[in-house]
């Protein structure tokens, strides 16, 4: 039996919505994607408007330009919000780590979940949001280290972020920032950490910062985000995209329901950075109290 043509044009919706979303997510415009991909730009366009009838091929180039996998971009009902991390974690499991999954979850026994070390403060959001400005004022505040992720990236790879993407791709670079975050929680020491702002598209990594740092989602409007992007003289991945603005937009709704899973949002629209830096130390105030008794830590005084 074969679906309706309005099951259809619902399918191809759906997977438009996907692509769309996906592409958000990476913080790639159209442009770019076409380019990655080797496919049109109207083509792309006919895709997430639902009107491309796509051939699995196609789609699987789409997919790999975006250092996603193929079955995300399929309509389909996930089963937790936390798919996407659990599917990943599986993929890397041991047969022995699998079986005692399955255990646990066919109500077999299990020790008690430990608390992951706090490591420190995450900064998460936008470019433009501030997390390196106002990530590094906090740290000298707290007395902690000042740590910006894709810099650890570049640093371990000795090359650019924008060499690493260009030479291995959005998947590969998802890779490296893994790693380079995996050797910083090594560190066992205290840290503000400005990450990017695409690292939410990573189910692992972001749910490695989630359970290991206090995380603060530093918002802004769009507007504020676009110029002071453009007061950084970078525009990057919207160089010469006359509808920069539109992608940003874009870019800022998909990646909001994950920004929102910060244990804390700082809005910084509208404030100077002093006044914005202050609103931070605000936020940060009582987990480091929360810290300090449980663990024994340096009391900050603020």
């Amino acid at each position: 039996m074969t679906d309706s043509p309005d099951a259809e044009s619902r399918f191809l919706e759906q997977l438009g919505q996907r692509v769309r979303t996906m592409r958000a997510l990476r913080g790639m415009s159209r442009k770019v994607l076409a380019k990655v991909s080797g496919i049109s730009e109207r083509y792309i366009a006919q895709l997430e408007s639902g009107k491309g009838n796509v051939s699995i091929v196609l789609l699987r180039r789409v997919s790999d330009a975006m250092g996603a996998h193929l079955e995300d971009l399929l309509p389909s009902a996930d089963p937790t919000p936390d798919w996407q991390m659990f599917r990943d974690l599986l993929r890397k499991a041991t047969p022995a780590q699998i079986a005692q999954a399955k255990d646990l979850l066919t109500g077999g026994s299990a020790t008690a979940p430990r608390r992951a070390p706090f490591c420190g403060i995450a900064l998460i959001g936008l470019r433009g949001a501030g997390k390196s400005t106002l990530g590094r004022m906090l740290a000298r505040k707290i007395g902690w280290s000042f740590v910006e992720l894709n810099k650890e990236v570049e640093q371990q790879n000795g090359l650019s972020v924008a060499e690493i993407i260009a030479l291995y791709g959005q998947e590969g670079f998802r890779r490296m920032e893994q790693a380079a975050l995996q050797q910083l929680l090594a560190r066992n020491e205290l840290m503000v950490l400005a990450t990017g702002g695409g690292i939410v598209s990573e189910p692992l990594t972001f749910d490695q910062i989630l359970t290991s740092f206090y995380t603060i989602w530093l918002k802004a409007e769009p507007e504020e985000h676009m110029a002071r992007v453009r007061r950084q003289g970078d525009l990057r991945p919207m160089a010469d995209d006359r509808s920069a603005m539109a992608e940003l937009r874009n870019i800022l709704l998909s990646r909001e329901p994950l920004y929102a899973r910060a244990t804390a949002v700082v809005d910084t629209a509208g404030l100077s950075v002093d006044a914005a830096a202050a609103r931070l130390i605000d936020a940060v105030r009582p987990v480091l109290q929360n810290e300090a008794r449980s663990f024994g830590l340096r009391s900050v005084a603020l």
